[in-house]
């Protein structure tokens, strides 16, 4: 199972792709990493990917975050899905990074919208 989609990866930011181009070895190595890590379970990739939301509300990483928004909107997760993969941070990280988390979200489930990445 791969999370992975080539939609997605035209869909990073630009400075992931300059620094990619700029190192490309460690762009190598960093999806032959996000591969394995992909295998190594059961889980399906768009559970991965909400799991991976989780964990970049609580280390405050917006633009991972918006990325796998994307990621689990592709693979079929509901807007429902990604606001309560938001909200169960909320005891965990606090009220306001929850609330900027649920911004980023509808933010980017809007732009994917509007891309018509997302119907």
């Amino acid at each position: 199972m791969s999370s992975r989609n080539e939609t997605t990866k035209d869909q990073v930011p630009q400075t992931f792709k300059d620094f990619i181009r700029k190192f490309p070895e460690l762009g190598a190595a960093h999806e032959q990493v996000a591969q394995a890590v992909d295998k190594a379970g059961p889980l399906d990739a768009k559970t991965c990917a909400l799991i991976k939301m989780g964990i970049c509300v609580g280390a405050g990483l917006e633009s991972a975050f918006r990325s796998h928004v994307r990621r689990a909107l592709g693979h079929g997760a509901s807007t429902e899905e990604i606001e309560q993969t938001v909200l169960l941070a909320m005891n965990t990280v606090g009220f306001p990074r929850t609330v900027a988390a649920w911004q980023w979200a509808w933010q980017q489930i809007q732009r994917d919208r509007e891309e018509g990445t997302r119907s």
